[in-house]
């Protein structure tokens, strides 16, 4: 007895040492060549390695009131997050108490992927449409609604769920395709769930209009979620220096009306914006929808989603950016640009864009909805988009520091989002420029952010066929 209690207490520290050099190995891996501002030093990466760094900027007693206060799960609750285990997703889950919870109810969970030689932090916002009725907040099949109506389960970014955990070389830490600085940063994917672009604020009840079933209750609660998800990050994890808001499609949108709170509360030394196809277009309360095309959407939304009531999500913002007007919610680009004139923010999306477009027209508008036949449906929807993405082109022309890039189409996902899979074919031939440029031109550039359009897209469908597009076309 006497002998195995001594065996085992010499084998302890080789297993520490084992775990350390483990530690090490994949520490050391993901150092980059060359350091970022953010960046640790050699040694106290090492450092950081046995006794990971803290957070250094938690919520305040003042941030834990008011409206959407920084709300943080009670003491000893078992979120999921390890401290030291660096360069893995970990899945963290907020309590109710947070105020965060899916569309259906379920606890609202988020991914870290954590390293140890840097503070600076990309917060990926997740993609998927979304949803104002029954049919699409249960994801009825053939009709366009919200991503995961049934809530996020834990092993999400797993290479089970490429949708998730592949999507984008912003969230990668290899890509095949394309590198980027971020992929060296810490990742936050933040998953999407409650069909509002991270924006509502609303218990909505959905009535099956076959009447068989009963009532859908849907929590449209992205601005808490989010607000949630800020709070751990103060908790939890040091200030970044260095921060990315971005994604795609709902993500894009929602790294948009979330910028402005999330980077006061964030505080970065230095903020970047990527917002890829989730636009705000100019859409003034009371227009003609034949001249504004996004006032049907937008009107229908700032109901369905608790938008519009006092004290809501758009007066909170609008208590935060002077110049953004709530009778005309294209003005967020306007007010984040005048907010932040040292933040580098950007915009992109495909002019021949046919998911987004959807989404915000054909529901609400009776000759697209009804339209003969699909070749006529499209031609209507891209007639409006085109309008709608010329007049978002014009203003971010005129706004340094929030700059506009805007190819025409791409075989892959009906030209919705630039920035998924990889970071090609998103080029504008005549000005020979790719995607790359503008995404390095908010990241890393200097002077004005570029503005590029892109005038016909003749060049791009005269393109070679692309096995990998073809293929990931078929699985979604």
């Amino acid at each position: 007895m006497a002998v195995s209690i001594r065996s085992a207490t010499h084998r302890k520290p080789r297993i520490r040492i084992s775990l350390l050099a483990a530690a090490l190995v994949t520490g050391l891996v993901a150092v980059p060549a060359q350091a970022e501002e953010g960046d640790y030093s050699f040694w106290q990466t090492l450092a950081n390695l046995v006794t990971p760094p803290k957070a250094d900027n938690k919520v305040t007693a003042a941030q834990r009131t008011g409206n959407y206060p920084l709300l943080s799960n009670p003491s000893g609750y078992a979120d999921g997050f390890s401290p030291g285990a660096y360069s893995s997703w970990q899945t963290i889950t907020l309590s109710p108490e947070t105020g965060a919870v899916c569309g259906n109810g379920s606890p609202y969970k988020f991914f870290v992927n954590r390293v140890p030689h840097t503070r600076n932090t990309i917060i990926y916002m997740e993609g998927g449409g979304a949803c104002w009725d029954y049919a699409s907040c249960t994801g009825q099949t053939g009709v366009r609604g919200a991503r995961n109506p049934n809530g996020i389960p834990d092993d999400y970014m797993s290479l089970l769920n490429p949708g998730a955990s592949l999507v984008s070389p912003f969230i990668t830490r290899v890509s095949p395709f394309d590198a980027v600085k971020t992929q060296q940063w810490n990742i936050i994917y933040v998953p999407y769930c409650t069909g509002d672009i991270y924006s509502g604020d609303k218990v909505a009840v959905y009535n099956d209009p076959a009447g068989v079933k009963p009532p859908l209750v849907w929590h449209h609660n992205g601005i808490r979620n989010t607000r949630a998800v800020v709070s751990w990050l103060k908790d939890n994890l040091p200030r970044p220096t260095q921060m990315l808001s971005t994604g795609c499609s709902a993500g894009g949108a929602g790294s948009l009306t979330n910028y402005g709170p999330l980077r006061r509360d964030l505080a970065p030394t230095r903020g970047y914006l990527i917002n890829d196809s989730g636009p705000v277009f100019d859409a003034p309360v009371g227009g003609d929808p034949q001249s504004w095309a996004s006032v049907p959407l937008q009107t229908h939304i700032r109901q369905a989603w608790g938008l519009s009531k006092p004290n809501g999500p758009l007066p909170y913002l609008a208590s935060q950016l002077p110049q953004l007007d709530l009778n005309q919610l294209g003005t967020l680009y306007n007010a984040l640009s005048a907010k932040y004139p040292g933040d580098r923010l950007g915009h992109t999306h495909f002019w021949q864009d046919l998911n987004y477009s959807s989404y915000s027209y054909e529901r609400f508008f009776p000759e697209i909805e009804n339209a003969p036949n699909q070749a006529t449906k499209e031609a209507m929807i891209h007639a409006k988009w085109g309008s709608d993405t010329a007049r978002l082109s014009a203003k971010l022309n005129t706004l340094g520091n929030f700059g506009g890039y805007f190819p025409q189409y791409r075989a892959l996902n009906e030209s919705h989002c630039t920035t998924v899979v990889d970071f090609k074919n998103g080029d504008i031939q005549t000005m020979s420029l790719e995607l790359r440029n503008f995404i390095d031109s908010v990241l890393v550039g200097s002077g004005n952010v570029l503005d590029a359009s892109e005038a016909s897209d003749t060049a791009d469908r005269a393109k070679p066929f692309n096995l990998l597009y073809w293929t990931i076309d078929q699985l979604l």
